[in-house]
C-alpha cells in the first residue's frame, strides 16, 4: 500500500514515503545542492530518488517551514535497492533467499512489474539506506554553510544531522493500513495472539521482535502466577511455600530463556533476517577526531584514538557510575532508618493509620528508586556521547551496560539487603509487593497519560493540529496536512526503554518472588496492559519509526541470561536460609554453607548443559540454512566452470 501519489515536475506522479525536514534558515544554494544530489543517478554519486518540496498547508494561515520535501523513488528503483541492501524474500520453494533482480520472478508473489512485492516499511528502509549512503564528493563543505565541513566519501546526512541543518527524517503512515493493524492489533480485547506479522509488515522486525518477546514473556509467566495464586491463598507454612517455589524458579528462568531464543529464530528465518548479513557500520553522527585515512573503506573520515577513548571510560565514566552506586546506598540506609521508625511507631500504637504508616516508607523509596534511574539515564547519555564511540553499536553496549548496572543495583539492593542481611522475609515480602506495585503505577502513568499531557501543553498556536491528531484516527486529512501532523509528533526512541521494563520485571520475579508468589501475577496485568498502551502508542502518539532488520533482541538477550544465573545463586541462598533447611544442618553451620554452595554450582552446571543440549536454531531451520548454503555454493562452481568455459573457447 503506498500513499496518494503527489504530481512533480514532468507531470509524473510518485507515491511519497520519507519526509525530510530542513531547518527554516537553510540556505537555498544548500537545498538545491542537496536536492540535486538526491535526483543525481547513482554513476554520478546521486541516490537516483524522486524528491519533492511540500506545500504549505492550512491555507498558507500560519507560518510553516518551507523546507519539508517529499521523497520517493520509481519501483525499479526499489527493487534495485532491495538487492543493494540484501533483503531475503520467499522464494518459490518457499525459503528465504537474498532478493536479486536477475531472477525476481522466481520470488513468491512478485507478480508483474513487482507492484505490491515489497512492502511500504521495506521502500521507506531502502529509500533511508540510499540517503545514509549519500557522499561528498570534492566538496569542502555544505554550500552556503561553512560550519558544516565535507570530505571525500562523508555521509551527507550525518553531517547535515550533526550540524543542525537537517531537523528530522521520518517515514510516512499508510491510513488505511494503520487503521486496519490497529483494528487486528488493541482496538478489540480478545485472548489471541498478537499480529507479529502484520506488526513486522508495517513497522519492520525491531518492533515485531519486542512485541513478540513480550507476548512470549508474559505467556511464560503464566505457570508460575497460576502456581503463585494457591500459594498465596491457602495457609501452607510459609518457609515450605519459598523453598519449593524457589526451586521451581531456578528451573523456570533457565527453560524460558533458551526456548526463547528457538522462538526468534524461528520469527527471524520467516521474516528473512535470520541469515541477513548486516550491513557496514558507518562513524556516528556525533563522532568527532582528526581526519585520517580508513584502511577498509579507502575513504577519509575521522580518527579518535582508542587509548584515549579508555581513559574517558576508566578515569572519568566508571568513577562517576561508582558515585552514583554510593549514593543509591545511602539513600537506602535512609529507608531502612525510615522504615525502622515506622515500625516502632506502629509497634508502641497498632492502629488503621499507624498499619498505613508502615507502608509509606516503602512507597516514598520506589518513588525515588523512579526519579532517581531518569536522572541516572540523562547522564549515562551524555557520558556515552561525551566518550565519543565512533560506531552506534558500540555506543548502545556501553550506554546499555551502564544503565543496567545502576538501575540493577538501585531496583535491588534493598532486597538483597533485607533477605541476606537483615533476613526479614516478611519485611522482604512487604518492600517486593510495595516497590513492583508503585513502579508499576509510575510506569502506566510516565508511558500512558504523560505523553498526552505534554502534547496539550505545545505551542498555542499549534493547538488546533494536537487536537486534530487526536482524532487523527476517524478523519482523513490531504498529504499537506498528513505531513505537518505527523512532523509535530514525538519521536519514537526505540525499544530501549521497552526492554529495560521487560528486564527489572525479570529480575522481580525470578530472583524475589518465591517470598511473594503474586509477583508473577502482577507483571502478568502489567504485561497485558503494556501491549495496549505501547500498540496505541505506536499507532497514534509516536513517528513511524524506519524498519530495523534485527535477527533477535541483541544486547538484552545476554542481560536477560545473566539475570537468570543471578537467579540461581539468590534462589539457593534464599533455600539454604530458611529453617525447614537449616534444622538438617543444625550442628554446622559451615556445612550448610558447603551444601547450598554445591548445590548452587550443580545447578549452574545443569543450566549450561541444558544451555548447550537446547539448540538455539530449531533443526528443520538449520537443514533449510545448510541446504540454501549448498546450493549457492554449486551455483558458484557452475558460475565458474561457465566462465572457465568460455575463456577457453575464446583462446581457441
Amino acid at each position: 500500500m503506498m500513499l496518494q501519489g503527489s504530481e512533480v515536475s514532468g507531470g509524473s506522479s510518485f507515491s511519497p514515503l520519507v519526509v525530510v525536514e530542513l531547518a527554516s534558515d537553510t540556505k537555498e544554494e544548500a537545498i538545491a545542492w542537496l536536492l540535486g544530489r538526491i535526483r543525481d543517478r547513482q554513476q554520478d554519486g546521486g541516490a537516483e530518488l524522486l524528491v519533492e518540496q511540500l506545500g504549505l498547508g492550512l491555507g498558507g494561515q500560519e507560518k510553516e517551514n518551507p523546507n519539508m520535501f517529499l521523497v520517493g523513488a520509481s519501483r525499479q528503483r526499489l527493487l534495485a535497492g532491495a538487492e543493494d541492501v540484501g533483503l531475503f524474500k520467499e522464494f518459490a520453494d518457499g525459503s528465504m533467499r537474498t532478493f536479486t533482480c536477475a531472477n525476481k520472478h522466481n520470488f513468491r508473489n512478485f507478480h508483474g512489474d513487482g507492484d505490491g512485492f515489497l512492502s511500504m516499511a521495506e521502500c521507506q528502509y531502502i529509500i533511508k539506506h540510499e540517503l545514509d549512503t549519500l557522499r561528498a564528493k570534492d566538496e569542502t563543505h555544505v554550500p552556503g554553510h561553512s560550519q558544516a565541513k565535507l570530505y571525500p566519501g562523508k555521509s551527507i546526512i550525518r553531517r547535515m544531522q550533526s550540524k543542525g541543518i537537517l531537523i528530522q527524517i521520518f517515514p510516512l503512515h499508510e491510513k488505511e493500513e494503520l487503521k486496519r493493524l490497529s483494528f487486528s492489533w488493541y482496538k478489540k480485547v480478545k485472548l489471541s495472539f498478537q499480529p507479529l506479522d502484520d506488526i513486522r509488515h508495517y513497522f519492520g522486525e525491531g518492533q515485531a521482535l519486542y512485541f513478540g518477546f513480550l507476548e512470549y514473556f508474559t505467556l511464560a509467566l503464566l505457570p508460575i502466577a497460576l502456581i503463585g495464586v494457591p500459594y498465596s491463598l491457602f495457609d501452607w507454612d510459609n518457609y515450605d511455600k519459598y523453598v519449593i517455589f524457589a526451586v521451581f524458579n531456578v528451573i523456570w528462568c533457565t527453560v524460558i530463556l533458551e526456548l526463547w531464543k528457538r522462538c526468534s529464530a524461528s520469527l527471524a528465518y520467516g521474516w528473512g533476517t535470520l541469515s541477513r548479513k548486516k550491513a557496514f557500520e558507518e562513524p556516528r553522527p556525533g563522532f568527532h577526531g582528526v581526519l585520517g585515512f580508513n584502511p577498509v573503506t579507502g575513504r577519509e573520515e575521522p580518527l579518535y584514538p582508542n587509548a584515549k577513548r579508555q581513559l574517558r571510560i576508566y578515569l572519568v565514566s566508571l568513577p562517576f557510575v561508582l558515585l552514583c552506586l554510593y549514593l543509591s546506598l545511602y539513600i537506602m540506609m535512609i529507608y531502612f532508618q525510615m522504615e525502622g521508625w515506622a515500625l516502632m511507631v506502629y509497634d508502641q500504637d497498632p492502629t488503621f493509620w499507624t498499619g498505613i504508616l508502615v507502608f509509606i516508607p516503602s512507597i516514598i523509596y520506589a518513588v525515588v528508586i523512579e526519579v532517581m534511574n531518569l536522572i541516572y539515564r540523562y547522564a549515562a547519555e551524555f557520558l556515552t556521547e561525551w566518550e565519543n564511540h565512533r560506531l552506534e553499536s558500540s555506543y548502545q553496549n556501553h550506554l546499555v551496560l551502564k544503565v543496567l548496572v545502576f538501575n540493577f543495583f538501585n531496583c535491588f539492593a534493598s532486597l538483597f539487603y533485607i533477605a541476606f542481611v537483615m533476613q526479614d522475609m516478611v519485611l522482604l515480602r512487604q518492600s517486593l509487593a510495595t516497590l513492583l506495585i508503585t513502579s508499576q503505577i509510575l510506569n502506566q502513568f510516565m508511558e500512558a497519560f504523560l505523553p498526552y499531557w505534554l502534547q496539550r501543553r505545545r505551542n498555542k498556536k499549534m493547538i488546533h493540529k494536537v487536537q486534530r491528531r487526536r482524532t487523527l484516527e476517524d478523519k482523513e486529512f490531504p498529504l499537506v496536512q498528513q505531513v505537518q501532523l505527523e512532523a509535530e509528533m514525538t519521536t519514537y526512541l526505540g525499544t530501549f526503554d521497552d526492554y529495560l521494563e521487560l528486564f527489572l520485571l525479570f529480575g522481580y520475579v525470578s530472583l524475589f518472588s518465591c517470598v511473594y508468589p503474586l509477583a508473577a501475577v502482577l507483571v502478568v496485568l502489567n504485561n497485558v496492559t503494556e501491549v495496549y498502551s505501547d500498540a496505541f502508542k505506536m499507532c497514534w502518539v509516536f513517528k513511524r519509526p524506519f524498519s530495523d532488520p534485527a535477527a533477535n533482541i541483541g544486547v538484552w538477550q545476554l542481560a536477560f541470561e545473566a539475570m537468570s544465573v543471578m537467579a540461581v545463586v539468590t534462589n539457593c541462598a534464599l533455600i539454604g536460609m530458611s529453617p525447614q533447611v537449616k534444622t538438617y544442618f543444625a550442628e554446622s553451620d559451615m556445612q550448610l554453607i558447603l551444601w547450598t554452595v554445591a548445590i548452587e554450582h550443580g545447578l549452574l552446571a545443569f543450566k549450561f548443559i541444558l544451555t548447550y543440549l537446547i539448540p538455539d536454531v530449531p533443526k528443520h531451520i538449520q537443514i533449510k540454512l545448510a541446504r540454501l548454503e549448498f546450493e549457492s555454493l554449486e551455483a558458484l562452481k557452475k558460475k565458474k566452470m561457465l566462465e572457465a568455459s568460455e575463456l577457453s573457447k575464446s583462446l581457441q
